[in-house]
């Protein structure tokens, strides 16, 4: 079988073809298309099926004139020899594996990681380097020219990591190579996040200027809620109990992109057992669900047989029922902060927001986890560390007068 891929090289794209020709031997020719990378993937596309194909049937031939001469049952290839694989190929060959065992969403990051960035950088700068070959100085060498050159965070460094060293501990579980080489490198220090935060007045002046916008539904779950935009898109009608006053968090809708391509995916379940919670279904926002409910009906009977119905069951959809996507959030918050003089913040901060009101309001770490729905304590510490520094203070305060008079002027933080 010819495996191939398109790989984008200095604007054009170019055709890889991976195979093992008559000899035994792994190939990965590679060759230009003469196609500018901009508006020409479908043409690119053809032309790696059709290379794919007429590589295809050249070895078949080949492999139909070689049975022809010899007399015996050709005898197996050297299993040593499927170390030589090259790098890149392994990758890929691992990812279609792993395929059937992961979610798409996650199937999506680890192809977009191997497909687009550690194959592209290994088949420029090392091409064909075999899986045997390759040493913990390749890798190091990769993992410098991203944080270097293309100035990629750490964080996403340690994300790439995690998928070669992957890979590679399942080529020393088959035999291929007797040690995995990224054991032995450097992995760059992991920066712990900081999250920027609105206070309780530039909250106040950002649920004025949404009133009547359709970020309005998405700003009020991210900031008093603290759901995460899977969990803002993915809310149903039969999530809300009007009657008890709750809401239930057990949806998610997210978007992803694959081979070129963006799909929503929507889930019955949430992003761990402990995301799945209940909370208090406040007036306000009961007000905004029955006032969306009526907008909704009458949007229906005017839009007739026009309006979208494959989405009824979700709150969150446009005039005409379309269900409104995860980017949309995305692109569309940063826009409104703009357009209204509010200062610069990511969607997911609402998020942050919302627990650091809680905890000024007394409401402890162990009743944030379980409001944002964290799995544990320790993600909800690590993260919100810092608003401990009002109980630090207050225990400065305590020990001062047990200091000189020249070090306690007066109370800190005053």
């Amino acid at each position: 079988m010819v495996a191939g891929h398109l790989r984008e090289k200095r604007g054009y794209f170019h055709i890889v073809l991976s195979y093992t020709d008559e000899n035994g031997k792994r190939q990965t020719p590679s060759k230009t298309t003469g196609l500018p990378v901009k508006g020409n993937k479908k043409r690119a596309e053809a032309m790696l099926m059709e290379a794919r194909q007429s590589k295809e049937l050249e070895l078949k031939k080949l492999q139909e004139e070689k049975e022809a001469k010899e007399n015996d049952t050709p005898q197996n290839p050297n299993p040593q020899d499927e170390a030589k694989i090259p790098f890149t190929t392994f990758m890929l060959d691992w990812l279609e594996m792993m395929k059937p065992n992961l979610d798409k969403p996650t199937y999506a990051s680890y192809s977009f990681c191997i497909k687009s960035k550690i194959v592209v950088y290994f088949d420029e700068f090392f091409p064909g380097l075999a899986l045997c070959d390759l040493t913990p100085k390749h890798i190091q060498d990769y993992y410098t020219y991203e944080m270097k050159e293309r100035k990629v965070s750490a964080n996403t460094v340690i994300h790439r990591h995690a998928n070669i060293h992957k890979a590679l501990k399942y080529a020393v579980k088959i035999g291929l190579i007797n040690s995995n080489p990224s054991d032995r490198i450097e992995r760059p220090k992991k920066e712990k996040f900081v999250g920027s935060i609105y206070n309780q007045e530039e909250l106040e002046q950002l649920f004025e200027v949404v009133k009547g916008d359709p970020i309005e539904l998405a700003v009020i779950l991210g900031a008093f809620y603290g759901l995460r935009r899977s969990e803002v898109v993915g809310l149903k009608w039969n999530a809300i109990d009007f009657k008890q006053k709750t809401i239930t968090i057990r949806h998610t809708v997210t978007q992803v992109t694959l081979d070129g391509k963006s799909q929503i995916i929507q889930k019955d379940r949430t992003k761990t057992k402990s995301s799945y919670r209940s909370l208090p279904l406040i007036p306000p926002f009961e007000e905004l669900l029955y006032r969306l409910k009526a907008q909704q009906e009458m949007n229906r009977k005017m839009c007739g047989k026009g309006y979208c119905n494959d989405f009824r069951e979700y709150i969150y959809v446009n005039e005409i029922g379309e269900l409104i996507k995860p980017g949309y959030i995305t692109q569309h918050f940063p826009l409104v902060l703009k357009k209204n003089g509010l200062r610069k913040i990511r969607f997911h901060d609402l998020r942050h927001s919302c627990a650091s009101l809680l905890y000024a309001n007394g409401v402890s770490l162990k009743e944030i986890q379980e409001w944002l729905g964290h799995s544990d304590i320790g993600t909800t510490s690590n993260i919100y560390t810092h608003l401990d520094y009002s109980n630090k203070v207050s225990s400065a305060n305590a020990i001062l007068p047990c200091y000189p008079q020249t070090l306690r002027a007066e109370p800190i933080g005053q």
